[in-house]
């Protein structure tokens, strides 16, 4: 009995320290260890990068390095030494390029065995990388661009570019515009949420429709990964629009170019009244000078006359005169 207690007792000291250390490894597994770290914050052009840190023994994890637009850069999946620790060469950063311009990338080491834990850590892509010390922060844009005039009950279309570093940014436009707005005339505000409309990553737009004649300004507000930005676009709408405008002026040269064919015409049928004046004018005269002329022979014919009957009257006045000289003697 009493070597049975002292072998139990043995047991009980020999298997205390590895059962203390499981549990202090099951501990360590259910809280998660996985640290992250670069050899520097800051990189340029033909400096590595390299990752290290510290995970679960024997374990496989994935590391993406994103670019300012959210793309995947760099991929790789290793696995941990031993001891959990890792130390691996990710790149060498090259000249800068459309794909991998200057600006905030994202290095994400992802656990496979710790319930798809992960650590992120933000590095920058400068120029220069002589500075120690540099805030690294995300440069989010925002552009609108809106119509100059518009018209009242007349949709037009409003369109918003997001960026980051001069990259474009974005999916879903709730998410990222969810408090846009615009501004009408009336001092009211209209949310844009559930109308904005995705183009393209970071391109968006909206077809509004205009009640009121007036000023409208739409105020575009970018938010993304904590960084806000803000844009703004104004329209002014009109009772009618530039289109109108314009089919009224084209309607006004139609009324023309069909005035000036009907003047063409009026020229062309009036062009033969002056040759027919002229003619008429001529014809005119020359019965001017055939009267004149008849005038002349009716007045030459009239002196020939009297001198014919002149002497006729004056033989009968005789023949007269004589009768009654007879006539008196006789009585």
């Amino acid at each position: 009995m009493k070597y049975n207690v002292i072998f139990f007792s043995i047991l009980l000291i020999s298997f205390t320290p590895m059962t203390l250390a499981n549990a202090e490894v099951f501990q360590e597994r259910l809280e998660g260890t996985l640290d992250v770290y670069t050899n520097q914050l800051v990189f340029a052009p033909g400096e590595p990068i390299f990752v290290h840190g510290q995970a679960m023994p024997k374990e496989p994890i994935i590391i993406r390095l994103f670019t300012p637009d959210d793309t995947i850069a760099e991929f790789e999946q290793l696995m941990t030494s031993e001891d959990g620790s890792f130390h691996h060469f990710l790149m060498e950063w090259d000249k800068p390029t459309t794909n991998l311009p200057y600006g905030t990338y994202i290095l994400e080491v992802i656990s496979n065995q710790q319930g798809g834990i992960s650590k992120m850590i933000e590095v920058k892509f400068s120029s220069t990388s002589e500075f120690v010390q540099v805030p690294i922060e995300r440069n989010v844009s925002t552009i609108v661009f809106a119509p100059e005039t518009a018209a009242v009950s007349r949709d037009f279309r409003v369109f918003v570019q997001t960026s980051s570093d001069g990259l474009l940014i974005g999916d879903d436009p709730n998410q990222i515009l969810g408090t846009s707005h615009v501004h009408l005339p009336n001092g009211q505000v209209e949310n844009l949420e559930d109308d904005l409309k995705i183009l393209h990553q970071g391109l968006y737009y909206v077809d509004y429709l205009p009640a009121l004649e007036g000023i409208y300004v739409f105020h575009m507000v970018t938010f993304d990964e904590g960084n806000i930005s803000h844009g703004s676009g104004a329209t002014n709408v009109l009772t009618q629009d530039i289109s109108g405008i314009s089919a009224q002026i084209l309607e006004l040269n139609q009324i023309l170019d069909e005035t000036k064919t009907e003047l063409a015409n009026l020229k062309e049928e009036t062009s033969t009244f002056g040759s027919s004046l002229s003619d008429a004018s001529s014809n005119l005269d020359d019965s001017v000078v055939l009267i004149s002329d008849s005038v002349g022979n009716i007045e030459e014919g009239s002196s020939q006359l009297n001198a014919l009957l002149f002497p006729i009257v004056a033989s009968i006045a005789i023949i007269l005169a004589l009768q009654i000289v007879i006539i008196a003697r006789r009585r």
